[in-house]
């Protein structure tokens, strides 16, 4: 059998065939040796101890735990994200199942007539029946098919980094909620307590005031401290409220159907996490998302200088026409096609320049993106470690604080009860001594949030190794 010479020349174009555009190298982003404000921290755990996976589990709260969990499962705005990655490996299926021929077949029979005497005598009607199966392929000499591929590919480890970051900032929305709720309780029952004891100061100025040897001016003046208590813990009330309807639309339930029982903070304080600023680049999903978003732009790139080469598609068609249906399937009736086709633009009045211009212009917007990604996550690490540095410290003076100024409120209602000074006196070191012990337990919920928005900074539970570099 002879060989047809388009067959070789066809292997050698394959042969011969590159990919245009530039290939992928990460580039360059600010980096440093080491934080800043990491200086002066007693690392606790080893670098290689930093979280992974259920990154809460360093609270050792079983509640918290179990509350996050259902983020991942049941979060209407993860089920959104995890919907758009499968639409992108959907994507990346669809042009890796370019590289390859498409088949199809058609089977068709039609009756046809001509002439006005057709309707009356026959004359003029044709039937045609068709049998045939056709494939077509497009020859990825230029690389086109490749580079978008690549584009495809990151665009999807792109969009697997964005879920990550929505699902990771669901659960930090969360865990911050839940502490502050925690903390709320403290602040209820302190307000609570200081109400107790209001109560019964008023009953001892209202025993003195009917006895004549109290004014009417310090009756006035417990009554508002008394109340002033009350709206206090009723403001906290419906806040703490307003947490728990916001936990339970995170797990995706109703607020009706969702309620977080008063109980003290027993979660554990986790020490600082030892990192370093490269492993961030490793470690959060936001960072791998502006990543993978510029490998895609840098495919683009090729994409669109392919345009500037022609497409070559192989075609080939065989099946069987005849008028006659039963004698269809037959050697005479037998028709076949073959040949390649050539097709490309020859005058676009530079359209093609203009797309790879926006290509390569969309490419350096994204390297600004991801090293402005890079900058931006370096700033929130050094801010939360210095805010959790200085909580610390913090929350030391504040305690002695609270300390000093519950006896100065023990030391002045005795000297009040001995006749010696005025209740105003009294009502004015209670009511420090309420502020300095609701500013300690805010101080506390603040070291909770920030500890959670610093594990949150240096990636959570995610790493993605596979998300970064080229293809």
């Amino acid at each position: 059998m002879k060989t047809s010479p388009f067959i070789p020349a066809l292997l050698t174009l394959l042969l011969a065939g590159c990919t245009v555009g530039p290939d992928y190298q990460r580039p360059s982003a600010p980096m440093t040796a080491q934080f800043k404000e990491a200086k002066g921290w007693t690392q606790a755990t080893p670098q290689d101890a930093a979280a992974k996976g259920d990154w809460w589990a360093v609270y050792h709260d079983p509640v918290l735990s179990s509350l996050l969990a259902q983020v991942q499962i049941s979060n209407q705005n993860v089920a959104q994200y995890e919907a758009q990655y499968r639409q992108a490996q959907a994507l990346v299926a669809g042009a890796r199942a370019d590289f390859f021929p498409t088949v199809s077949g058609t089977v068709s029979s039609s009756r046809s007539a001509t002439g006005a005497a057709s309707s009356t005598n026959g004359a003029g009607i044709n039937n045609s029946h068709q049998a045939q199966v056709s494939a077509s392929w497009e020859l990825d000499l230029w690389g086109k098919l490749r580079r978008q591929l690549e584009d495809d590919r990151a665009s999807a480890q792109a969009s697997a980094a964005e879920l990550a970051n929505i699902t990771l900032s669901a659960q930090s929305t969360l865990a911050q909620d839940y502490f502050q709720i925690r903390i709320m309780d403290q602040q209820i029952a302190l307000y609570q307590q200081s109400v107790e004891a209001y109560q019964r100061y008023l009953t001892v100025i209202e025993n003195k005031y009917r006895a004549g040897s109290e004014s009417r001016a310090t009756l006035a003046q417990a009554q508002t401290q008394l109340e002033s208590a009350r709206a206090s813990s009723l403001d906290l009330q419906w806040q703490r409220a307003q947490l728990e309807h916001a936990i339970a639309v995170l797990m995706g339930r109703p607020p009706a159907d969702f309620t977080l029982a008063v109980a003290k903070l027993d979660a554990t304080l986790p020490p600082v996490p030892a990192a370093l600023p490269s492993q961030l680049l490793e470690r959060r999903p936001d960072i791998a998302y502006a990543e993978r978003n510029m490998a895609a732009a840098n495919a683009a790139v090729g994409v669109a200088i392919a345009g500037y080469y022609p497409d070559l598609t192989l075609s080939a068609s065989g099946g069987y026409s005849s008028s006659t249906l039963h004698k269809l399937i037959s050697a005479p009736n037998r028709v076949w096609s073959l040949g390649p086709e050539l097709s490309g633009t020859l005058l676009d009045f530079g359209a093609t320049r203009a797309s790879v211009e926006q290509a390569k212009a969309s490419y350096d917007a994204s390297v600004a993106a991801y090293r402005q990604s890079v900058l931006s996550a370096f700033e929130e690490v050094e801010n939360y470690l210095v805010e959790l540095h200085t909580l610390e410290s913090e929350i030391a003076a504040q305690r002695a604080a609270a300390e000093s100024a519950g006896e100065s409120a023990r030391v002045t209602y005795n000297q009040y009860q001995a006749g010696m000074i005025d209740y105003l006196d009294v009502a004015t070191t209670e009511a420090t001594s309420l502020t300095q012990q609701q500013s300690l337990l805010s101080l506390l919920a603040d070291q909770r949030m920030t500890s959670v928005k610093l594990i949150v900074a240096l990636g959570g539970g995610f790493s993605a190794p596979a998300a970064q570099g080229g293809e």
